[in-house]
């Protein structure tokens, strides 16, 4: 409630899943349709949402005043909204809005914004439970923990099934399986996987297909835990290693290493990637880096697993402990058509850079 007296505000109304699981502990994937939750200066909660997630956020959460839009062709949710309002708002009042969300398209805003607009004096304040989430308790630091082990178990389970003429479905139902198996959750959004020409794409796409005896595998997963999240990435060379590879590692290694240094308290938080560029660049390498190195990671929900902020160039944010970062040191180098890839989670302490997995950073090859 601090933050929104400090911004003046009468209360916020929250469209992000991953607010509303932070706050309530409300835990749905219906966020695909319209719902909102409203949390007053005052620490009262209302949501409004359709009725397959009634029991749902009476099962999962502390919000006790649950209203129903009901379904239909020409309904308008917006307007169950400012009924709901109504109840907890004088005409006048300032409230904060999560525009920057995926639970709020841009027809839903058109309608809040139409329905509210003459009565409520609206905000943008995307940003004001987003930055809250990224400086994590210990307790959550447990659950990222767990997800880090989840992943290093991931990793274990694909190595075991990396070998010239694997399949790709059966590294990732194998990768999968340790998760589930492990307590964990679904990821944010889906594996990815890429071998031969497709190990240089930084995203998943559709078919499977068998790894040949000279090849290059490029992975990045994560392992989730209560929703909150611990990415890795590796490429991994099959059959002869090839010297591109091994001069693309060290560029990846050193710079994954000197970035442990700035991962500290206080630093900017641009100098995480200016410090990885430095490095990729000074190794001739310019060409093939990405213009991020990383970026936060904590409980989110699909389509994606990154959190803010990204590790950019120029950030003025100041590190903190508590904050979680996915460090990965990519480079993709389209002449050679060699990818190398090196990423995993890290917990920002008082002492400096907690790497979580278990894992070496050597370069692993079969």
């Amino acid at each position: 409630m601090d933050e929104l007296v400090r911004r003046e505000l009468d209360g916020l109304l929250i469209f992000s899943q991953e607010s509303m699981y932070y706050l309530t502990g409300y835990d749905t994937f219906g966020y695909c349709f319209f719902q909102c939750l409203y949390l007053g200066v005052d620490g009262r909660f209302a949501l409004v949402t359709r009725s397959p997630d009634l029991r749902q956020a009476q099962r999962t959460s502390v919000i006790e005043d649950i209203r129903i839009w009901v379904d239909g062709e020409d309904q308008n949710p917006a307007l169950d909204l400012r009924l709901l309002l109504l109840d907890y708002v004088s005409p006048g009042a300032r409230l904060g809005v999560e525009l920057e969300s995926h639970g709020l398209t841009a027809r839903d805003w058109q309608r809040v914004d139409a329905a509210l607009k003459d009565s409520l004096d609206l905000k943008d304040a995307s940003d004001l439970v987003t930055r809250l989430r990224a400086v994590k308790s210990e307790h959550e630091l447990d659950y990222v923990r767990r997800a880090a082990a989840l992943a290093d178990d991931a990793f274990d389970a694909a190595l075991d099934k990396t070998t010239a003429g694997a399949f790709e479905g059966d590294i990732l139902a194998a990768m999968h399986n340790a998760i589930f198996t492990g307590g964990g959750d679904y990821a944010g959004n889906e594996f990815i996987i890429g071998a031969g020409d497709d190990a240089l794409l930084c995203r998943y796409f559709s078919g499977r297909k068998h790894l040949a005896a000279q090849d290059q595998m490029t992975l990045e997963w994560a392992g989730a835990y209560r929703h909150y999240h611990a990415a890795m990435m590796r490429t991994i060379p099959i059959g002869k290693l090839q010297p591109q590879h091994e001069s693309m590692h060290k560029a990846c290694l050193d710079a994954m290493q000197a970035c442990y240094e700035i991962v500290r308290p206080g630093n900017p938080l641009g100098d995480i990637f200016d410090t990885h560029a430095a490095v990729m660049d000074s190794a001739g390498f310019k060409d093939a880096r990405l213009n991020a190195c990383g970026y936060g990671l904590g409980t989110t929900y699909t389509p994606s697993w990154m959190d803010w902020p990204m590790l950019c160039t120029g950030s003025p944010l100041t590190i903190e402990s508590g904050m979680v970062f996915f460090l990965n040191m990519v480079l993709m180098d389209s002449v050679a058509n060699c990818a190398m890839t090196l990423g995993h989670t890290v917990i920002v302490t008082e002492q400096g850079c907690e790497p979580l997995s278990r894992h070496s950073l050597d370069l692993q090859t079969r």
